[in-house]
């Protein structure tokens, strides 16, 4: 794909990523289910730190476009090696593990994380984009260009560290609120609700192999361009 052509696209998903961003935490305080938004507002969800995760993601990748258009090679190898750690390590594993995760524990039992009273505060098309885009999003940026993966070992610990943040976020609120992030969590026993996080870490990193697996069928051994 061209440099030009890339960087439009990135800057579109860009925009489009910080106006979804944007529009979910900007619900109006009165709109907010009390039951929904407590101790930790949006941030508490893995959904909208996605969001946002998303939004760097592209904004660092239209930055190396740019960069690349300009000619200024030395700078973007640089913003390169960033962008392809952040979509290797985080926004293709996060982003698949969202969406999967959040549609099937939807089809099963929608109150375990989406409850009805979040339909009259959040549209059915922000609903969709906050957890069904985000993966062709993903998809679609393996295909549009070579993303150069780190070693194994030091990609899934990073992962993991990241994955032990957001639980340890979980669990800090739950320590303070007596309520859990999703309604799923109530369900299990502590040592069950371990299994779930190891389970649900294991699930996360399968995305994470999928990813680079995909990388390499579609571009070969890349390591990245300029």
């Amino acid at each position: 794909m061209e440099i030009s052509t890339l960087a439009t696209y990135h800057c579109l998903a860009f925009v489009w990523y910080f106006f979804i961003a944007y529009s979910i935490t900007h619900i109006r305080t009165e709109e907010r289910p009390s039951e929904v938004f407590l101790y930790g507002g949006q941030w508490k969800y893995l959904t909208v730190l996605n969001l946002v995760l998303q939004a760097v993601f592209y904004g660092v990748s239209f930055l190396a476009d740019v960069l690349r258009l300009i000619r200024k090679l030395r700078c973007a190898k640089c913003v390169i090696s960033s962008r392809d750690l952040l979509f290797s390590v985080l926004a293709f594993p996060v982003s698949t593990f969202v969406s999967i995760s959040f549609w099937t524990l939807y089809t099963y039992n929608r109150e375990l994380v989406y409850p009805k009273s979040l339909d009259g505060v959040i549209p059915l098309w922000l609903n969709h984009a906050m957890h069904t885009a985000v993966l062709p999003f993903a998809l679609l940026e393996i295909l549009a260009l070579p993303h150069r993966y780190p070693a194994k070992k030091k990609g899934l610990i990073l992962l993991g560290f990241v994955a032990f943040l957001y639980i340890s976020w979980v669990l800090w609120i739950y320590s303070v609120t007596g309520e859990w992030v999703y309604p799923l969590f109530a369900l299990f026993s502590p040592s069950g609700l371990a299994a779930f996080f190891a389970g649900s870490l294991g699930v996360i990193i399968s995305f994470y192999n999928f990813g680079e697996f995909l990388n390499r069928m579609i571009w070969g051994q890349s390591e990245g361009f300029l």
